[in-house]
């Protein structure tokens, strides 16, 4: 299987269009005809469901983990447009997550924020939420748990599931829950008793 599959610039609408919800379709292909950039479809990744690069010839590509829900991927590729925006509006260095993303964020997200593309129990916790937007959305607990309720696997738990102190598995190995540090959270190994940096987003097993 191929990690990543790139859009045809002569069909994007049918490239994105089983993967958003469908009153957002004609938004988002409003925006993807604003800018040149390549937008690729990405295996599941534990670290991060997209991101934005640029490259030293200004090249621009947006990622977006294909395994997605309709509502994470949306916002997901909102995020990663927002940063694209402010690459090409702000070529000067400003801040990954600074007051420029905040704001252009927040203005994309806004032609969303009703009830023919997101489900009201997404909603609201999503317009709380774009009121300070945070850098990932699984730092905002409330709406990363009513975003997962939506997985077609509703039966998924990551790591935010787990309580503090509260033993798990991660990739066949035994962890305990510590402490939680911004999106990620230090976690001990059980069985060498080393501390590792896991993401919250992170899938994994309860014990017992």
């Amino acid at each position: 299987m191929k990690s990543e599959v790139r859009s045809p610039k002569k069909n994007r609408e049918q490239f994105i269009r089983d993967y958003i919800p469908a009153h957002a379709l004609d938004y988002c292909l409003e925006l993807i005809g604003r800018y040149d950039f390549s937008f690729i479809l990405s295996k599941e990744r534990q670290t991060k469901l997209g991101d934005f690069r640029r490259d030293k010839q200004k090249n621009y590509t947006i990622t977006v983990n294909r395994n997605l829900n309709p509502y994470q991927f949306l916002i997901t590729f909102i995020h990663e447009y927002a940063h694209l925006e402010v690459a090409v509006q702000h070529p000067g260095s400003v801040k990954a997550h600074g007051r420029e993303w905040k704001h252009t964020f927040k203005r994309l997200m806004l032609p969303l924020l009703n009830s023919e593309i997101f489900p009201d129990d997404i909603l609201r916790p999503l317009a709380r939420h774009m009121r300070n937007p945070k850098a990932a959305a699984s730092s905002d607990p409330a709406l990363w748990k009513v975003l997962q309720q939506h997985n077609a696997n509703a039966a998924i738990i990551t790591l935010a599931d787990i309580a503090e102190n509260e033993n798990f598995i991660f990739k066949n190995r035994l962890f305990q829950k510590q402490q939680k540090k911004r999106t990620r959270v230090l976690c001990l190994e059980l069985n060498n008793g080393r501390q590792y940096l896991i993401p919250e987003i992170a899938e994994v097993k309860r014990v017992g």
